[in-house]
């Protein structure tokens, strides 16, 4: 439940969550509010000139980037422990197992697992999917080297 209160908005659950998963949950459900959809591409890169102030830019940038990845990958890691009923780090290995070897990154796997939340047609690998639910046809890819 979310309560505005006198130093703000606060998340509770029973007894009020950390401020750090406050803040998190608060972020994804303004965002969510705004239809703010974050890119999935990889942040710029310092050029070799690059001032001071143009490489914290950059740096603010790609950690930016990291904590987005790793709260969709969160999310999807809750999804899949909730759906197979399995522990969080057994969902994480699986996400992993079929990203590589479906030579795909684990956050964009982790995309997809969410997307499958709203849309049961979104084609998961099987080792993902739920019953009933939209499988990938086919072997597996391989990434060549």
């Amino acid at each position: 439940m979310i309560r505005r209160t006198a130093s703000g908005w606060r998340v509770f659950d029973g007894d009020e969550v950390p401020d750090l998963l406050n803040a998190m949950v608060l972020a994804d459900l303004l965002l969510a509010d705004e239809g703010v959809v974050r890119p999935a591409a990889a942040p710029p890169k310092a050029a070799e000139h690059a001032t001071d102030e143009e490489r914290l830019r950059v740096t603010v940038s790609q950690l930016e980037h990291a904590l987005h990845t790793r709260v969709v990958v969160e999310q999807a890691i809750g999804v899949l422990a909730e759906r197979h009923r399995i522990a969080p780090r057994k969902a994480f290995e699986r996400l992993r197992s079929a990203a590589r070897s479906r030579g795909r990154k684990v956050a964009e796997l982790a995309r997809d697992v969410i997307a499958s939340c709203n849309n049961p047609l979104t084609a998961l690998p099987e080792e993902l999917a739920r019953a009933g639910a939209a499988a990938e046809a086919g072997p597996p890819r391989r990434r060549s080297r």
